[in-house]
């Protein structure tokens, strides 16, 4: 029998989640509706499907050790991590993955799935990929649309032939059609206005595209060969030629950039005449959007949705997250507040999908907010920048036990280190130190230097900088575990 396998993009930026979301630590692997990041509650979400096998996830290089730790937290012990030298939409990132999963089986069902999606109705969900699992192996090219729920302008839509039956919740018609559940697809249609959107609700026999597919590997390829043979060549070679760093794949980066970069839509779906919908209707949720996150939180008598430490007073249909510190609001109504510790968006909900405009405005004038975080996560542990001034910078550094920062210098920059937990190995030009709490050492400009915790406790460190430049980029690597030189 064959295995479904998870293939799981999650390559995205998410600026329209902006400050939450940020360029190197974007929105699917934060937890935003549950204690679980949404790239973990995706993995998560296809526990008890039959015949499953460890996922492949497509992801930035510069996420690969956030998709490692993240996938480690839910005892995910095998995935694939393919590596994308550069981000090319979605149809080379599938292909890519269809060429990886073909080394190890060559009937393996491929589930493809976005890390950044809300399914609340598992059940139901569930039942529609075992329609779906049938129709791959028929040799089909299955896409899932969900049933809509309003007239909404911001998803694309697909065109069924025929009616859509009602049925039970999760995969409509499953009971009483002769098409076991899925339908044949007349036409992909791009977002409409509201007119429209309105008219294909009243007609009945729309679904918005969700994004996900399933169909079998060799399916996809030969379907590719036919309608984007220049993806299917790139790609193919991508892969041939991809390199173990690691426990992750880099993608050959010459033969993947040469990919055209379209969608799976366009590239494929939109052009054979062998896709079939299957229709889910589980309370599915694309999370693009504050409007989207609002949606779907729990509200407080007042339309309120509050995340973290929130004190209201005539205070209506407004969506609050202040998980650093507490905010209060007095005589508002809908908004959205969003703070952390080095930004704070307020908008009002109809106005919130421009924050891309903001993120735009931040990376024309090099702000450093438009794509991190205060707290930084490196595949060490994390940092975060406490104080910036003039010609100093203090940050805490949480190393995780057995981690150890590279060995490096710095050209226009001294640092002292002050450690207050656990024991720390310290590399400071050709002395090596062992440091307890309430040791210190200083790291003059140009001295090479490395940090270690060689114990199993969390080690912790205050890190004062000083110099004429500040920026991440001011480091030359000589050795590290994490492949950085």
């Amino acid at each position: 029998m064959s295995n479904i396998i998870p293939v799981i993009l999650s390559g995205g930026s998410g600026t329209r989640l902006w400050p939450l979301s940020r360029k190197q630590y974007p929105k699917q692997y934060l937890p935003l509706v549950g204690d679980n990041t949404m790239l973990q509650e995706t993995i998560l979400r296809l526990s008890g499907l039959d015949n499953l096998a460890d996922p492949i996830i497509v992801c930035n290089i510069n996420h690969r050790f956030l998709v490692a730790e993240q996938c480690k937290q839910i005892d995910i012990k095998n995935p694939t991590i393919l590596l994308e030298p550069i981000g090319r939409n979605t149809a080379p990132a599938i292909a890519a993955a269809a060429f990886q999963s073909l080394e190890d089986s060559d009937n393996a069902v491929l589930l493809v799935l976005s890390a950044d999606h809300a399914i609340q109705d598992i059940k139901g969900f569930h039942q529609a990929i075992d329609v779906a699992n049938k129709q791959a192996k028929a040799g089909k090219l299955a896409t899932f649309g969900i049933v809509p729920t309003d007239a909404n302008t911001g998803y694309g839509y697909i065109k069924l032939q025929g009616e859509l039956s009602t049925g039970k919740r999760g995969c409509p018609g499953v009971s009483k059609n002769n098409n076991d559940g899925a339908y044949k697809v007349e036409q992909f249609v791009e977002k409409p206005d509201l007119q429209t959107a309105q008219a294909y609700l009243e007609q009945g026999n729309y679904l918005w595209n969700s994004g996900m597919f399933m169909f079998q590997a060799n399916t996809l390829i030969d379907e590719l060969t036919t309608h984007s043979h220049d993806i299917v060549k790139s790609v193919g070679n991508s892969v041939k030629n991809a390199t173990k760093d690691l426990d992750f794949i880099r993608l050959e980066e010459k033969a993947f950039e040469s990919s055209p970069s379209d969608s799976i839509d366009y590239a494929l779906m939109e052009k054979s005449n062998n896709v079939v919908v299957v229709p889910l209707d589980a309370q599915w949720n694309d999370i693009g959007s504050w409007s989207a996150l609002y949606d779907i939180g729990t509200k407080d008598a007042r339309g309120n949705v509050i995340q973290g430490d929130v004190f209201t007073e005539e205070t209506n249909n407004t969506y609050i997250d202040a998980s650093h510190h507490m905010v209060a609001t007095i005589g508002v109504k809908d908004l959205v507040i969003v703070d952390t510790p080095n930004a704070t968006l307020i908008s009002t909900k109809d106005q919130a999908h421009k924050v891309k405009k903001i993120v735009d405005q931040l990376q024309q004038t090099n702000r450093e907010e438009h794509s991190f975080h205060r707290k930084v996560y490196r595949p060490w542990g994390w940092y975060d920048a406490i104080e910036i001034g003039s010609n100093f910078q203090v940050k805490r550094l949480h190393v995780n036990p057995g981690a150890k920062l590279s060995l490096q210098k710095h050209q226009k920059r001294a640092e002292h280190w002050v450690v207050v937990k656990g024991i720390a190995t310290a590399t400071n030009g050709v002395e090596v130190l062992i440091l307890k709490e309430g040791d210190s050492t200083y790291i003059p400009i140009g001295v090479k230097h490395m940090l270690e915790n060689n114990t199993s406790i969390d080690l912790e460190i205050i890190e004062v900088q000083s110099g004429t430049y500040l920026g991440e980029d001011d480091i030359i690597r000589y050795e590290d575990i994490y492949s950085r030189v």
